[in-house]
């Protein structure tokens, strides 16, 4: 009985005649893992040999005991005993055609399917020959062909292939045939299989009561938690990571003490309690939590007219807040139905930035069985645990014990007093050119540095590595009178190195006086934050230009597959892909292209009520003017951090637009600005989390429903968070706040909408820095050179080589620098390139379970760290928390090289008084 049970569960793998069928990638999986099923009763037409061959190539190697195999490693044998060797070689030449040039996809595994395309049965044998002829010295090729590479048949007239690794063609028949099972029923890419499953089981339960339920009260903890604290210096926030921890057990207690009892509602009665807390059902209610319980972008509008010590506007009532941020928040969700087709959807749209999140997901609901990598004997989960423990712990000591060991500014110890020493190495007030910055995750974390590609972290660095004499050379050349100023901040001064007052130049309605402006002076920027500024402007027309042009072939099919929706509605979007992720997610209903539609059209309309009744001295013209640049640039950003990790935003290009359209209106860019920056990040944000139900096979409209009740709530808390604090917290976002409350984010968004929009950036950027003009100019032109290279250039460098990212490492600065940079190259290279290429599989098994357990430890401690011991302050003055602060690193002491009041003609640098432009 129990064999035919087996048999049975062996059989449901292989029900469907091709992977072209959705059936052909679902399971059901309480069936499945209903026995235990051994190496020998799969696969039964393949060897032993061939079946330890799969179990390696798919790093199941390691496991202890092969008479329980995981349901992954059987259902992939299962698939590759029944894949024909024609269909196989089809998916491998579709599938060099579509990868050739992804710099994600692993080059070796590219050209083993390359090889594998062009070998045939009839040289096979040579072709294993010349293969390690290529690796070895001619005279040793007869010695190993013979001895150590064995290539006998056995008595299934197959080759033994347990003792080579993959990358070597030794059964052509079934590498071919495995190779192409990779590709058709999971991913090319190691990172992505090493956190989601190749098969779905569509029983799963999902959009339960109880998902919703643990969902929205851990959305609303988290929302209070990272609204509250978002304009305190430094910030405390509840990450998704941490949140997954109260998720699970949450869903554990509600399994544990409610009945499973049918609520009766017509065709929407559900169950109390559907059995065991599932995965699906925890990644639904992580969703919910992430898509809405950060800060909200609005917050600095709000803050910034609102509060007293800014503009302090009594008319930014309730109304005004809500309609302005149910209309920015779902305008991105109104997007992101079309960014469906272009950063979700494709296969090459990885989201590097998503995968801790799955991983921890299936330390906690998808038990692995045991496994020895490499002596490494511990399960994800109390792997995960170890670390979150370690890193809880650790984190008290550069965080409050020894805040030296967060700052590590060794070298400024040497000579405290040395401007030149602090303002190079130091990582406090200067650039950072530091080898040893940090002991801090919370700093070394900065980057991402086990989440995105190696090539990524490398081409940032280089970029930012380079912007540092680009810095020095503005600074000690006294380029536009920043030799007066700090070197790194990203504050405004005036034209005797203090700090810029803006209300000095602004008349009782918040518009600019041109007679106190005239008297004052225009504000002026650090060198830092002019290599800062000139590099954005640069890397606007380069970014958009080099990626829309290296990705042209995607882009244009998008663009195509647009237009065929609209001629018909009613064919579903995922027809048009064919990776197995699409393929099995192709069983669910998809959410129509008019629900996003009506969502953008409400959301345009609330946003016009918004700045008609209210004093908001806005156009109605600039919100759509928000809605265009975004439908023109957020294409290719999205792709750009879909597949890299890295992105920007499209504030600096608002603002500059807006206050050239609208110059003297600081009300009007910093609405304008909330929308044009908020459509972008919010709708990859949305995007980001559809593509981790892609991942998770999280249905579309469950999906929908889930993100729209929890921005809608989370809209709401954040709202409410922020007035309580107005009327609760004394004195906020004044300097010196006694909680530390003093809004540093509301305070540069303030002093932005100043500069950009009351002073205006024609005056600014005509008359004090027309050189950052022409950076447009440079970027674009500096596009030709770019492409030629990564056309015609070597491809070993040109696969790697990402001149965008390069480019945004200039942009790294001001008020950050190199030291937060160094420690995250030296962890990338580790782990993203090292243990990733020698110890594959121990990074696919721990690498991202280690990055979410170090972020859950450290978001967990600071919380904790900021009740126990900085509410009510308990600080500890001793040397170790105080040096990274004494000297001229520290704040204190010679702060620029040159004095204004000594050394600049009448006592102030700059545009003489009268002629300011």
């Amino acid at each position: 009985m129990a064999s035919q049970e087996k048999i049975n569960s062996v059989t449901s793998i292989t029900s469907a005649a091709s992977f072209r069928q959705v059936e052909d990638h679902e399971i059901d999986l309480a069936a499945v893992t209903s026995k235990a099923i051994s190496i020998g009763e799969v696969g039964v037409t393949l060897t032993n040999e061939q079946k330890h061959f799969i179990l390696k190539r798919l790093h199941y190697d390691v496991l202890e005991s092969l008479e329980d195999l995981p349901v992954g490693a059987t259902f992939m044998i299962e698939k590759i005993e029944n894949l024909s060797v024609e269909e196989a070689l089809e998916i491998l030449k579709e599938n060099y055609k579509d990868f050739e040039d992804d710099f994600n996809y692993p080059a070796e595994d590219l050209d083993l399917n390359l090889r594998l395309i062009e070998h045939t049965p009839d040289n096979f044998e040579n072709s294993v020959r010349n293969n390690l002829a290529n690796q070895l010295d001619r005279k040793d090729v007869e010695k190993v062909s013979t001895e150590s590479v064995n290539i006998n048949s056995d008595a299934d007239g197959q080759l033994e292939a347990n003792q080579h690794d993959y990358l070597t063609i030794v059964d052509w028949d079934l590498q071919v045939r495995l190779e192409a099972a990779i590709v058709a029923y999971h991913s090319p890419y190691p990172e992505v299989r090493s956190v989601t499953l190749p098969f779905d089981d569509p029983n799963t339960p999902v959009e339960t009561l109880r998902a919703y339920v643990i969902g929205i009260i851990w959305l609303g903890i988290g929302a209070f938690i990272n609204q509250f604290f978002a304009e305190r210096q430094p910030s405390i926030s509840m990450s998704t990571a941490v949140a997954q921890l109260f998720l699970y057990p949450s869903g554990l207690i509600w399994y544990t003490i409610f009945p499973d009892v049918t609520v009766p509602l017509g065709k929407f009665s559900f169950r109390l309690n559907p059995g065991p807390w599932t995965y699906k059902e925890q990644m639904f209610a992580t969703i919910i939590y992430s898509v809405a319980s950060g800060s909200q972008y609005i917050s600095y509008n709000i803050y910034s007219q609102k509060v007293d010590v800014f503009y302090g506007n009594t008319w930014v009532t309730w109304g005004y807040q809500v309609l302005l941020s149910l209309s920015t928040n779902f305008l991105g969700f109104g997007f992101a139905g079309v960014l469906r087709r272009f950063a979700c959807y494709p296969i090459k749209a990885i989201w590097p930035t998503l995968l801790p999140t799955l991983a921890l997901n299936q330390a906690l609901l998808n038990p692995t069985k045991k496994e020895n990598i490499n002596g490494w004997k511990v399960s994800r989960y109390y792997f995960f645990f170890t670390t979150f423990g370690a890193s809880f712990l650790w984190f008290w000591v550069p965080d409050y014990l020894f805040g030296a060991l967060s700052y590590f500014n060794w070298m400024t110890w040497i000579k405290p007093e040395s401007f030149n020493l602090a303002m190079i190495t130091g990582s406090v007030g200067g650039l950072g050119l530091n080898p040893i910055t940090t002991f801090d995750w919370n700093i070394i974390s900065y980057t991402t540095p086990l989440v995105v590609p190696w090539y990524t972290s490398l081409n940032v660095y280089l970029g930012t590595f380079l912007a540092l004499p680009v810095i020095c050379a503005v600074y000690w050349t006294n380029s536009k009178w920043s030799a007066y100023l700090p070197l790194n901040s990203n504050g405004l001064f005036n034209n005797v190195g203090e700090t810029y007052q803006v209300a000095e130049v602004l008349n009782d309605v918040g518009l600019l006086d041109e007679e106190k402006y005239q008297q004052y002076g225009p504000p002026f920027y650090t060198a830092g934050n002019l290599v800062v500024y000139g590099a954005f402007f640069a890397i606007y027309p380069f970014g958009i230009f080099y990626e829309s042009a290296v990705r042209w072939k995607a882009l244009k099919q998008s663009y195509f597959d647009i237009i065929d929706t609209f001629k018909d509605f009613r064919k579903p979007i995922l027809e048009q892909f064919h990776d197995p992720h699409s393929k099995m997610m192709s069983r669910y209903p998809e959410v129509p292209e008019w629900c996003f539609l009506v969502i953008l059209v409400i959301s345009i309309v609330l946003g016009i009520l918004c700045v008609e009744l209210y004093p908001t001295q806005t156009p109605v013209w600039a919100i759509f003017f928000a809605v265009g640049i975004n439908f023109v640039f957020l294409i290719p950003l999205t792709y750009l951090v879909s597949s890299t990790g890295w992105g920007f935003g499209l504030n600096v290009l608002v603002e500059l637009i807006v206050g050239y359209a609208l110059p003297g209106n600081s009300q009007a860019l910093m609405i304008i600005k909330a929308f044009g920056y908020n459509i972008d990040g919010q709708a990859q944000n949305y995007v980001s989390d559809q593509k981790m139900a892609h991942y998770a096979k999280i249905p579309p409209r469950a999906l929908f429903r889930g993100q729209l009740l929890a921005v809608f709530v989370g809209s709401f808390i954040g709202l409410a968070v922020m007035n309580w604090q107005f009327t609760s917290i004394e004195n906020i976002c004044h300097p010196g706040q006694s909680q530390k409350f003093t809004c540093p984010n509301s305070r540069t968004f303030f002093s932005a909408s100043v500069l950009w929009g009351t002073i205006g950036p024609k005056r600014v950027f005509g008359g004090l820095y027309p050189v950052l003009q022409y950076c447009f100019l440079i970027g674009f032109l500096l596009v030709f050179p770019a492409l030629a290279f990564k056309w015609y250039g070597p491809k070993r460098w040109t696969r790697y080589f990402q001149p965008t990212l390069f480019m945004g490492g200039f942009i790294s600065y001001a008020p950050y620098n190199l030291s937060y940079y160094t420690p995250g190259l030296y962890v990338s290279y580790s782990f993203m390139y090292y243990i990733k290429k020698h110890y594959l599989t121990w990074w696919e098994k721990y690498n991202f379970v280690l990055s979410g357990g170090l972020d859950a430890g450290v978001a967990f401690s600071s919380i904790i760290i900021f009740f126990a011991v900085q509410y009510h302050d308990k600080s500890i003055n001793w040397w170790g928390n105080n040096v990274p602060y004494v000297g001229v690193d520290g704040g204190y002491g010679q702060q620029s090289i040159l004095n204004a009041t000594e050394s600049a003609p009448d006592g102030y640098f700059g545009p003489r008084i009268g002629h300011f432009p």
